[in-house]
């Protein structure tokens, strides 16, 4: 017997087992929606009266995936919290009927198991997942300023032990299938082919007679008492505060869940439903959201109107130092094409090889990865010192230095050396492509393909077009970039392009704080508060002090004044202080502080002392002014197509304070009335500098807003 029942079909097996196949239609993943409610509790109904039922396994229709999670946008239409609320207790109500059904229920896992797909899964009496690379396990909600509202809190803990239940909701980490297993997640890994044989075979194994996490050594000793709990909450709160600065309210929320159910799992249910509804009317999550949204938009696109995308079967970098190497790494490991690296000596080559093997190797290591699995992804780098294997790439991706004579020998030899329609796409982070195309026969496939570092990390990517570029090469250019897992955005050619422009002033702004007589650590820490991941003067020892200092003139030849680096800075490089490369830089990178404490003796090569008293928030304030003004002037200037770009590129290229929802989301919410007169008053006091653009004045005297 089978019966339809729109996004779920029950089907009996004769041995008395129903499978419960989810299979949203027209969607390419299933996601939990509230709509579903009455759907489900009807299939629910008719298994509570089928008497001769011997168990259930729920699997997907999907070939690809389990269930990714629930509808996001179900939660943008709740206009309270109350609502919000309403959807996890309905949840908590499926879920438990489900898992308090007589006979056991066994959830057959393969592809992506994430969000309320988890939930659902731990309402079932026992897991067992896919050996494949797809299957991953996971409570992602923190990530869009959310908790697991479908009772992970709860029930999660109880299977998986409270410390590393609160490591997967914290971090919203996503599990390998082995992972999962070691954990205790799930009962079995097998492979596809064999998935429903042993869900069944679970299912005739009865229900477990009861359900305990598998602690050992120092997770027994404090998660079986109740003064070992204490210490276990109160250090994760420490480190949870530590890490969120207050900024992200749902990791907090995540830990009063978890230990309101350790108490009393009713309030912690009660807890769990509550708290969810009030993050879901979170400004915190609406950002978060928004970002979420526009990501999931943005992949849909071809970055240009009439552009047609080529296909890409071999690809080429030339250049193995650091930027080389990352980029054959995604292109290789992540895009899955073959990379020939070009260097000018054997020793670059053989880095750049050596860099995706190491990395690799750590794969293997974890056993992520089986040695035949890494000589296959391996197989596809190969290098040489001259342009043998270029005559049939695709797409060149260019990685050396910041020279424009060096850039132009690039673009001759790529085009002497290639196929005529190849693509030429240079790395280059400050340069105009317009003057790199400038020695080209065929301009109209050069491109910039700005990436960030580090390559493997870093999301983002910048794809630079300047006036004679084609269409189809932008369209060809994305679609590469987003092969290597990258969020693609398409931004105007000049100096800067855009990341690099809107962060140049941000950081020339810290660095006149720290001559004014501001420590570095105070800044750094004002900064960290406001929400940035790092502060600016770890991030200049992180990325090399001497990269800023190449920027810094083209930058200021290009754009004007306001661009001008203190000329203090030319004493750091003099002093030989690059950062961390160096071992030398803002930070002290000896044995004992390792990066941890500022070298003091920086101050006596600046000339200056930390003797100002540092207000914070007016630091912070005034660092980010400068970054949202130049923001405001690239849109303007058509650098950037739109807000959301500008928001993406902030988030993903330099860390701007997601929770904030990018540059321009965070205008919106200032008002640009307030943002125009702070502009004014640091104008007053510290010069030119500040003069509010010409969009933002006309939006303050019009009440405007870049998102309507």
């Amino acid at each position: 017997m089978s019966e339809q029942n729109n996004a779920f079909t029950l089907s009996y097996r004769d041995d008395g087992i129903a499978v419960l196949t989810m299979d949203v239609v027209g969607d390419t993943m299933n996601t939990l929606k509230a709509e579903f409610g009455d759907e489900v509790n009807g299939v629910l109904d008719e298994l509570e009266a089928k008497s001769d039922l011997q168990g259930v396994v729920l699997v997907s229709g999907k070939p690809d995936s389990f269930v990714a999670g629930a509808d996001i946008s179900m939660l943008d239409a709740c206009s309270t919290a109350a609502e919000a609320e309403t959807l996890s207790l309905q949840g908590h109500k499926v879920f438990d009927r489900l898992f308090a059904l007589p006979v056991p229920v066994v959830a057959a896992i393969h592809g992506a198991c994430l969000g309320g797909g988890l939930e659902l899964a731990l309402a079932c009496h026992r897991r067992v997942c896919s050996d494949d690379d797809k299957t991953r396990l996971g409570v992602p909600e923190v990530q869009l300023g959310l908790l697991p509202g479908g009772g992970g809190t709860q029930r999660l803990p109880q299977l998986v032990g409270i410390a590393k239940s609160l490591d997967m909701m914290l971090t919203g980490k996503q599990l390998r299938p082995k992972q999962a297993l070691k954990m205790g997640l799930v009962d079995e890994v097998v492979a596809n082919t064999i998935l429903l044989e042993t869900a069944v075979k679970l299912v005739m194994k009865g229900k477990p007679k009861t359900i305990k996490p598998r602690l050992k050594g120092i997770e027994k000793l404090l998660e079986r008492n109740p003064f070992g709990r204490k210490v276990l909450f109160d250090q994760a709160r420490k480190k949870t505060l530590a890490k969120t600065r207050g900024n992200y309210p749902a990791a907090e929320r995540i830990l009063d869940c978890v230990e309101a159910g350790v108490a009393d799992r009713r309030r912690g249910f009660a807890t769990e439903a509550k708290h969810f509804g009030n993050l879901v009317q979170s400004a915190e999550s609406q950002q978060l959201r928004n970002i979420f949204f526009a990501t999931t938009e943005m992949k849909k696109e071809s970055g240009v109107e009439g552009g047609e995308a080529a296909a890409i079967h071999k690809t080429a970098v030339l250049g193995g130092g650091l930027m080389g190497a990352g980029i054959a790494n995604v292109t290789a490991m992540r895009a899955k094409l073959p990379v020939r690296i070009k260097d000018v000596a054997p020793a670059g080559v053989s880095n750049a090889l050596r860099y995706s093997y190491d990395r690799l190797l750590k794969q293997v290591k974890r056993r992520h990865l089986t040695k035949r699995q890494m000589e296959n992804q391996m197989a596809r780098l190969t290098g040489a010192t001259d342009y043998s294997g270029f005559s049939d790439v695709d797409i060149v991706v260019e990685a050396v230095f910041e020279d424009l004579s060096l850039k132009h020998s690039m673009v001759k030899e790529v085009e002497a050396n290639a196929k005529p329609n190849t693509v030429f796409a240079s790395n280059t982070s400050s340069l105009p492509i317009a003057q790199i195309a400038e020695a080209a026969a065929r301009p109209e496939n050069v491109i910039g393909l700005h990436y960030f570092s580090p390559v493997e990390k870093m999301p983002l990517v910048e794809v630079i077009a300047h006036d004679k570029t084609s269409a189809d090469t932008i369209a060809t250019t994305v679609a590469f970039a987003k092969k290597q897992g990258k969020t693609p955005i398409v931004v105007k050619d000049g100096a800067g392009f855009y990341v690099n422009r809107i962060l140049a002033l941000y950081v020339n702004e810290t660095a006149q704080i720290l001559l004014e007589g501001h420590g570095v650590d105070t800044i750094d820490r004002a900064l960290l508060n406001f929400g940035f991941p790092v502060g600016p003067f770890k991030l200049l020892d992180e990325v090399g002090i001497d990269v800023g200092s190449k920027i810094a003139p083209i930058l200021e030849s290009e754009l004007g004044e306001r661009f001008k680096a203190p000329d203090a800075f030319s004493k750091l490089i003099a002093d030989g202080r690059l950062g961390k490369k160096s071992k030398k830089g803002f930070y002290d990178y000896g044995k004992k502080s390792k990066g941890k404490q500022v070298d003091l003796s920086v101050y006596g090569v600046l000339g200056m002392q930390p003797t100002a008293t540092t207000n914070a928030s007016a630091v912070a304030e005034r660092a980010a002014l400068q970054m949202l003004n130049e923001a405001a002037r690239c849109l303007e200037e058509g650098i950037i197509a739109s807000p959301r770009d500008g928001d993406i590129g902030a988030i993903f290229g330099i860390g701007f304070p997601p929770f904030l929802g990018g540059p321009f989301r965070y205008m919106d919410t200032l008002g640009a009335k307030h943002v125009v007169h702070t502009l004014n008053g640091l104008k007053e006091t510290h010069g030119e500098r500040f003069t509010p653009c010409d969009l933002l004045q006309r939006m303050a005297e019009n009440d405007e807003k870049f998102y309507q």
